[in-house]
């Protein structure tokens, strides 16, 4: 089997950063839609004004991210990771890291209240993770008092146990991950689930983002359980944040 060349050459770098958002602001301006992602400006990530509408399906479909947005060896999803019910689907023995890996299984951060209008899942084909992003609506107000949730999480659960399937029983750690600043409000956090038996270890990780862009909010999730790369949440959360402010945006001029 080929092994997997360096992750340093795979992974967005601000340089491939700054000039994937140069050609696509280039694009742009000669089919006359607006950048897919640019550096966040303030105006950018304004609330909109009270009673605007959330954004529509199709909105929400244009501020999706792509495979082409993070680079080989990224690409279109196959279908569900098989950890998600081997580690993922577990039980806790502190209620609110229960509640987290609840809410991390049914992909519902902010709970079933909150509408998903668009998904997008992308698998890394030489590192096996996988990585979703989502366009919710949902107030403001309940976005920012479940951000404020998870900030507590490094405390409440920084170590838990937790039982999966077959009655694997995993050792759980919550950190806070660092993000880009973007957006209005935002969170991030590092989780994983290690356990061992007579022949193996495994430790399924996973970055979790979540960020507000005035009235709208996405969500990434990145995880595996081989390498997974932090920048990679990061490069998500930019683009996406920037192209949901950017569509908004171009929503309101066409008004």
């Amino acid at each position: 089997m080929t092994r997997p060349p360096a992750r340093a050459a795979v992974v967005p770098s601000a340089l491939a950063l700054t000039a994937l958002l140069t050609v696509a602001a280039c694009s742009a301006a000669g089919s006359g839609t607006a950048p897919a992602a640019a550096p966040a400006s303030p105006a950018a990530t304004a609330p909109s004004p009270a009673g605007a509408p959330t954004l529509t399906d199709a909105q929400a479909q244009a501020a999706l991210i792509t495979a082409g947005d993070l680079g080989e060896p990224w690409t279109p999803t196959q279908g569900a990771a098989t950890w998600r019910d081997g580690l993922l689907k577990a039980s806790a023995d502190v209620p609110e890291c229960g509640r987290l890996l609840d809410a991390l299984y049914a992909e519902e951060l902010f709970g079933p209240d909150a509408r998903i209008l668009a998904v997008a899942g992308l698998d890394d084909d030489w590192y096996q993770a996988q990585l979703h992003y989502q366009v919710v609506t949902h107030p403001p107000a309940e976005v920012d008092r479940t951000l404020a949730w998870l900030r507590t999480l490094p405390r409440s659960c920084g170590e838990f146990r937790a039982k999966a399937a077959g009655g694997r029983v995993q050792d759980g750690t919550v950190t806070e991950a660092a993000l880009p600043k973007v957006g209005d409000a935002r969170q991030g956090l590092r989780i994983t689930l290690t356990s061992e038996t007579a022949d193996e270890t495994t430790q399924l990780t996973l970055y979790v983002a979540a960020v507000r862009v005035g009235d709208d909010t996405i969500t990434v999730t990145n995880g595996g359980v081989g390498e997974i790369f932090d920048s990679v949440t990061q490069a998500a959360v930019e683009i996406g944040a920037q192209r949901v402010a950017e569509v908004r945006k171009r929503g309101r001029v066409q008004v």
